[in-house]
C-alpha cells in the first residue's frame, strides 16, 4: 500500500501521547478503507464524556487532493495534545468541553492524490440531499465515476461518510451546542468561512448564531481579516453535502444548536506566489514551498482555538429570546441579499 504521510503522523502523534494522557486521549476506528489491510479512518475524542457538554469538531481530508486541510487539523490537534500536559486552563477548559478530531476522513483519495475516494466517489456530493438549483457536473452527477463530482449510486452512502455521520451523531449532535469545521482547500484568492446551505438558497434557521459568531470573532479579533464568512450557497450549489444533510437532521431536536462550517483556504493565493506549482500533481491545492506550508498552518490555529473557546463559554454569547430579534435583524441586512425573495429577519429562527 502507498504509505500516506498524514496518516503516518496522525499514528504516531496517538502512540506518543497515549501512554501520558491515559482515558483523557480516546480514539477509534469506525472504518478501514482501501485494498489489503486496508487504510484506518481514525476519530480522537478528548475532554468531557458528559452528554451535556458543548463540543466542537475538526474534521480534514474529505478531498483527497486537498492535504493542507488535514495538515491544518494535525497541527492543531498535536497543540492541543501538548498542551494538555501542561495547560491548567486547557486542562478546566476539557472537564467540561468534548474536542472531537477527524484528520483523514479520505485516505484512499489522498493515497492517489485525487479528490474522490478509491471507489470513485466524492464525498461532498454522496448525501441523500436533492438541490433545485445545483451546477451542472460541479454540483454533483451520476452519470459515472471516470468523472469529477461523482455521487455514487442511488442510495449507496460511503462508508466514509458513514463514519462521519455516525461520529457527529454521536459525540456533537447530542451537545446542547455544538460546531464542526471542515477544512479545505479550493480555488480563490480569499480564506472563507461557509455555512449551510449548499444546496438551497433559503437561510438556515440559525442564521443568528451564525452571526453572533461572527461578531464574537471580529470583536476579539478585530485585526484578524483572514476570513470572509458567508453562507456557501453564495458561491455555488451542489447535490448531496453531507453537511446540509446532518443540519437538517439536527433541526429535528431545536433545543440543541448544531453548526457545521467550512474553511475553505483559498489556493490561487499559493499558486500566485509560485506559479510553478500549477504544473506539480498537488500544486493547486496545496501550498508546496515549506515556509508557505508552516505560515498556513500557524495562520489557522487561531480559528481553530477561537472555536474550541467559544464552544466552552456559549452561553455568554449565543441568542436568546431577548437578542434574537436584534440579531436576526443584522443577519438579515449583512447576508439578506444572497437569498432568494424577500423574508422577514425576525422570523429566520423556526
Amino acid at each position: 500500500m502507498i504509505v500516506i504521510n498524514e496518516l503516518r503522523t496522525l499514528e504516531t502523534l496517538i502512540e506518543r501521547h497515549r501512554g501520558a494522557l491515559g482515558s483523557r486521549l480516546r480514539t477509534s476506528v469506525p472504518v478501514v478503507v482501501g485494498p489489503g489491510e486496508g487504510y484506518a479512518v481514525h476519530v480522537i475524542e478528548l475532554g468531557s464524556q458528559a452528554p451535556e457538554a458543548p463540543a466542537v469538531g475538526f474534521f480534514g481530508g474529505i478531498h483527497g487532493n486537498e492535504r493542507i486541510g488535514s495538515d491544518v487539523v494535525l497541527a492543531f490537534l498535536h497543540s492541543v495534545l501538548e498542551a494538555m500536559q501542561w495547560d491548567e486552563s486547557l486542562q478546566h477548559l476539557l472537564d467540561t468541553t468534548r474536542l472531537v478530531f477527524m484528520p483523514l476522513i479520505n485516505p484512499t483519495g489522498m493515497a492517489r492524490n485525487r479528490r474522490a475516494t478509491g471507489a470513485g466517489i466524492d464525498l461532498m456530493r454522496n448525501a441523500p440531499v436533492e438541490s433545485a438549483h445545483a451546477h451542472w457536473l460541479l454540483g454533483g452527477q451520476r452519470i459515472t465515476r471516470y468523472l469529477s463530482w461523482y455521487r455514487g449510486r442511488r442510495g449507496e452512502l460511503a462508508p466514509e461518510n458513514r463514519a462521519v455521520l455516525s461520529t457527529v451523531r454521536e459525540k456533537l449532535m447530542n451537545a446542547p451546542l455544538s460546531i464542526a469545521l471542515d477544512c479545505h482547500s479550493g480555488f480563490g484568492i480569499r480564506n472563507y468561512i461557509w455555512f449551510p446551505y449548499a444546496h438551497s438558497r433559503v437561510p438556515i434557521p440559525h442564521l443568528a448564531e451564525i452571526y453572533a459568531l461572527r461578531k464574537l470573532f471580529r470583536r476579539t479579533y478585530p485585526n484578524h481579516v483572514t476570513y470572509r464568512i458567508e453562507p456557501q450557497c453564495r458561491h455555488y450549489m451542489t447535490h448531496g453535502d453531507i453537511w446540509d444533510a446532518l443540519y437538517m437532521e439536527s433541526l429535528a431536536t431545536p433545543e440543541r444548536v448544531f453548526l457545521p462550517l467550512t474553511l475553505e483556504m483559498g489556493s490561487w493565493l499559493w499558486v500566485k506566489k509560485n506559479p510553478r506549482q500549477l504544473f506539480t500533481r498537488l500544486g493547486l491545492f496545496n501550498p508546496l514551498v515549506p515556509h508557505r506550508k508552516r505560515r498556513i498552518l500557524r495562520q489557522h490555529l487561531l480559528w481553530f482555538d477561537f472555536l474550541t473557546r467559544a464552544v466552552h463559554a456559549h452561553r455568554r454569547w449565543v441568542p436568546d429570546s431577548s437578542t434574537r430579534p436584534f440579531l436576526a435583524g443584522e443577519a438579515w441586512a449583512y447576508w439578506g441579499h444572497h437569498y432568494q425573495g424577500d423574508r422577514d429577519p425576525l422570523r429566520v429562527h423556526g
